[in-house]
């Protein structure tokens, strides 16, 4: 690999932002990574509750219900009620919390702003009825307490506090013993018997009027988001679940895919530097998806590259102005470029950049979307799909072969956050799912994030709408498939979606050489 590092960003555009939530010592694969992303964790403390003087008998209902809110404590009830709940959340010792663990029965607990949860189907909580289950562990809620009773006590407790303080939170036989000393928060990513992996945050607690709460950085995708998850589920966490970098003389190369949705109007964004991208991953080669870039603007945007990655090829549709769009940006020069398949049909709309390197082909593709009403569904599956496995095995016959970008198909339910409400949606249909498989997977490529993750839920797209990604409720569109002879050499196959300015985030893969 090349060890170019890029001294000046000036993408000025090409400024790929990067959501400054998570820390990057931790995501980044690099160890000449720089910069640091992570934000301070808000601290609430209940201390200051009763400094003006005021007891919970004399407030009003009101300033009650605004102090109790003010510490995330629910207030459902009379004056009566809320006075119990007052004096009960700031007089009992609370030095340790149980760990969270749900079966197969437990509640999911998911950002829905403010629906109430059916105690028969146990769906989604909120996260003030998530803060009502916090502060009744021990508790004062006689609904919370009949719950408790389904399932047994686990010795830790840990609550995913996420913005809207969403977690995974299960049944609890017993109130948390106060006697045992303060952990530190924990990472788990295992799953024991019949109970699903819980997600952590820090919450630790003092006494009486010093119950100091802090919350993670605001992680969504660490929330596991699924409207019918499996038992043996978790959510992908970069942080955890990266493998350490390799090392300096491990010969590898590292490459990233990204759908831009509308390079130009990324470009626009301040919030946003690709200089802090490229040191954090260090990556050689970056492929794009939908630039939306017509031939005219090309040459200007290769003139504010980053500087070390003089290489970029470039394909735009002439079909449709504005559309579409792939490209390669490299720092290594590659032995040979080529742009579409060689049928004019399907190489109008600049879909597909194939670079050769030493040792593999490297394909940046943007697959059809079977569009509004599946009007583009029949395309897609009998032509496009097709030809476009013909192109990649033929690739192959002389050296392996790395298809990356927007495929637009999640291929399992595992893959996108409601299956059941998508079965007719462009990208889940049963066609193009089937399709997936039988010209790509079938025919010896490897989804390289699934054969690491095979129980991980990682989504890398989500609809602006409806707070998509803000609730983690999104698909798994981007892949990196590799031929099966090299499969064994990827390293890491990564998401992400810490990485804002697009509807997706980025992907990567690490393949040793």
């Amino acid at each position: 690999m090349i060890g170019v590092i890029p001294k000046n960003l000036k993408i000025g555009a090409l400024n790929f932002g990067i959501s400054r939530r998570m820390g990057c010592q931790e995501l980044s694969s690099s160890s000449k990574s720089k910069c640091s992303l992570s934000s301070q964790p808000e601290e609430t403390t209940a201390e200051g509750a009763n400094n003006n003087g005021e007891t919970s008998a004399g407030m009003t209902v009101q300033e009650l219900k605004t102090k109790l809110r003010s510490v995330g404590v629910p207030t459902a009830g009379s004056k009566d009620d809320l006075v119990c709940t007052w004096n009960k959340f700031f007089s009992e010792e609370v030095d340790e919390f149980q760990e969270v663990v749900e079966d197969e029965k437990s509640t999911r607990v998911n950002d829905v702003h403010g629906e109430k949860v059916s105690k028969r189907k146990a769906k989604s909580l909120s996260a003030e009825e998530h803060a009502e289950v916090m502060s009744t562990v021990n508790s004062v809620d006689k609904r919370s307490t009949r719950r408790a009773k389904q399932t047994h006590a686990d010795p830790n407790i840990t609550v995913e506090t996420c913005g809207h303080m969403q977690s995974r939170v299960a049944k609890t036989k017993s109130k948390a013993k106060s006697n045992t000393k303060k952990e530190p928060p924990l990472n788990t990513n295992k799953v024991s018997g019949k109970k699903a992996t819980c997600l952590t945050s820090e919450v630790v607690s003092e006494t009486c009027n010093k119950m100091d709460v802090s919350e993670l950085p605001v992680e969504p995708w660490t929330v596991l988001a699924h409207k019918k998850p499996q038992k043996d589920w978790i959510p992908y966490n970069p942080r955890t679940m990266r493998p350490p970098p390799l090392a300096d003389d491990a010969k590898h190369v590292k490459l990233m895919s990204w759908n831009v949705n509308g390079l130009r109007a990324l470009l626009k964004l301040e919030s946003f530097s690709a200089l802090e991208l490229a040191q954090r991953e260090d990556f050689d080669v970056l492929c794009l998806q939908e630039t939306k870039l017509q031939e005219k603007d090309v040459e200007a945007i290769k003139q504010r590259l980053l500087e070390g990655y003089e290489n970029s090829f470039w394909t735009c549709s002439v079909s449709k102005l504005g559309y579409s769009g792939t490209a390669i940006i490299s720092r290594i020069p590659p032995v040979s470029v080529r742009y579409g398949v060689g049928i004019s049909d399907h190489d109008n709309e600049g879909r597909l950049v194939t670079t050769e390197f030493d040792s593999f082909y490297l394909i940046s593709g943007y697959v059809p979307n079977s569009g509004d009403g599946l009007k583009r569904l029949s395309y897609r599956t009998t032509e496009w799909d097709p030809t476009l496995s013909n192109y990649v095995k033929e690739l192959e016959k002389s050296k392996p072969v790395i298809l990356t970008g927007d495929l637009n198909c999640a291929h399992q339910e595992i893959d996108i956050y409601n299956p059941a409400g998508n079965k007719r949606s462009a990208g889940f249909t049963i066609e193009e799912r089937m399709s997936f498989e039988e010209n790509f997977l079938k025919k010896g490529f490897v989804d390289t994030f699934r054969k690491q993750h095979p129980n991980v839920v990682g989504y890398t797209y989500w609809g602006f709408r409806h707070g998509g990604r803000k609730n983690n409720r999104g698909w798994r569109l981007d892949y990196f498939l590799v031929s099966e002879s090299i499969a064994d050499k990827v390293h890491d196959s990564f998401i992400l979606p810490d990485v804002t300015g697009s509807d997706h985030c980025p992907i990567g893969l690490v393949l040793k050489l």
